[in-house]
């Protein structure tokens, strides 16, 4: 990340000049780094020592990279310590969640966690660590906890030392994701008997950190910019899904557009949020489960319950291999528990309640975020009449190489009707994720659209 130094290169007199006002006492920043990771996680081991202390993650040397950029797995030589099964699920209920207990009653005969030791593997560049100083300096939350102020200089982990549940969900929504992103890769939709169709696309993602030809005053209010291409199947390719997604979507809502090949016409598409069908989901998540959960957090009030301790999804280096076929990981009801690895973590937990007179097909959402990399690592969707909908899982694992953590693939699960999406799969593709790519304003505007979609 070249760019990275640059970009944060006045960080240290930022924080300096504004301690006055800072959202984070002066003696909880100080925390940063010493008794909490430089971005808030607990820096020590729990009690038993079944969660390590954190002492930097892993470097970038950690494995090896081969030609097309998939990574090795640095721990492939473990064993599990333990495998839960539904029959013995109720002795580890205290580091499980509703979604796991669900999914073992669900498929009692093949559901299984595989647990391993665990490993904190989360590493960043230095200069997101000073960021993240300056966010708990500088960011409070404004419109209610809609949007960010103070947030321009940092642009990442707005409270790493947060207070309630809406700071949690800021750190997810604005993590660092190693710079601009490029990403080919794969969706699947099994069935219940396992059938299952693909979807093919390239996705980009920008920042406005990383895109020097960005205005200042359209900088100001953006988060992030993502463009989709639907490579395949045929019926499909050449659609194209832009979205300009804001800080504030309350004070200026989130813009996309949609290019479709036969038409050949660019259109607005307002319907991109919230619990719109998802693009490229075939119906199994909506537009607010893309990366576990984006978008604008205005229609739900959000509790804080606080840390637990869960096995979750971590180190899934195995789940990412070049060697795997899609037909190895899409399985009968989930995504091939063998292929999995669970780790002991502390993870936040906040709870999301439907807001009177607002509307989603969710009444409530509860997320578990890892606290070492502020991303949801699992999460619970409840529909109107208080039940179980959806269970998500994101199949964590660090780029060591690029030194950010990511995941090998998101899954959600449907418990009602027995159908699963599985999302962001790599294994097929010719090259793996590539990470601080370099990125023009021009190449996310409505267009450029009818070029990209070109077949």
């Amino acid at each position: 990340m070249k760019t990275t130094t640059r970009i944060f290169a006045s960080l240290t007199l930022s924080l300096m000049t504004s301690s006055v006002l800072a959202a984070a006492s002066p003696d909880e920043i100080a925390k940063l780094g010493t008794s909490l990771t430089p971005i808030g996680a607990e820096r020590g081991a729990n009690a038993d020592g079944s969660i390590p202390e954190w002492t930097g993650g892993l470097t970038k040397s950690a494995g090896s990279v081969d030609a097309k950029g998939f990574l090795s797995n640095p721990f492939a030589d473990e064993q599990p310590l333990f495998v839960i099964t539904a029959q013995n699920a109720e002795q580890y209920r205290d580091k499980l969640n509703e979604g796991q207990l669900a999914m073992f009653k669900r498929y009692p005969e093949t559901f299984k966690m595989k647990v391993y030791p665990s490993h904190r593997t989360v590493s960043m560049p230095q200069a997101i660590y000073d960021a993240a100083r300056v966010s708990a300096a500088n960011v409070k939350l404004v419109d209610g906890g809609n949007g960010l102020d103070g947030f321009a200089e940092s642009r990442v982990f707005p409270f790493p030392i947060p207070k309630s549940g809406i700071e949690v969900v800021w750190n997810h929504l604005t993590r660092y994701k190693g710079g601009n992103v490029l990403r080919d890769s794969s969706n699947g939709f099994p069935q219940r008997n396992g059938e299952y169709t693909l979807v093919r696309m390239t996705d980009q993602v920008a920042f406005p950190s990383w895109l020097p030809d960005m205005t200042k005053d359209k900088a100001e209010n953006t988060l992030l910019v993502f463009k989709s291409v639907t490579t395949a199947p045929a019926r499909l390719a050449g659609n194209v899904l832009l979205v300009h997604d804001t800080l504030n979507q309350v004070k200026e809502a989130r813009m996309a557009w949609q290019y479709n090949p036969g038409q050949r016409r660019v259109r607005r598409a307002p319907q991109v949020a919230y619990d719109s069908p998802g693009n490229n989901a075939d119906g199994t998540r909506a537009s607010d489960d893309f990366d576990m959960y984006n978008g604008a957090p205005d229609r739900y009030d959000w509790k804080l319950i606080g840390k637990k301790e869960l096995y979750i999804p971590y180190n899934s280096y195995d789940l990412a291999s070049p060697s795997l076929k899609y037909s190895d990981i899409l399985k009968v009801g989930h995504v091939n528990q063998d292929l999995a690895r669970y780790e002991l973590h502390r993870v936040w937990v906040v709870e999301g309640t439907l807001k009177d007179g607002k509307r989603h097909v969710y009444a409530k959402r509860r997320f578990y975020i890892d606290e070492d990399s502020w991303t949801i690592a699992a999460s619970e969707l409840y529909d109107g009449r208080g039940q179980l909908w959806r269970v998500g899982q994101a199949m964590l694992m660090q780029e060591y190489n690029a030194q950010t953590p990511w995941y090998a693939l998101e899954a959600l699960y449907d418990l009602i009707s027995g159908r699963y999406g599985v999302y962001g799969m790599i294994n097929e593709e010719a090259k793996w994720i590539r990470f601080g790519v370099n990125a023009s304003s021009n190449d996310y505007t409505p267009a450029a659209l009818r070029t990209s979609g070109v077949r």
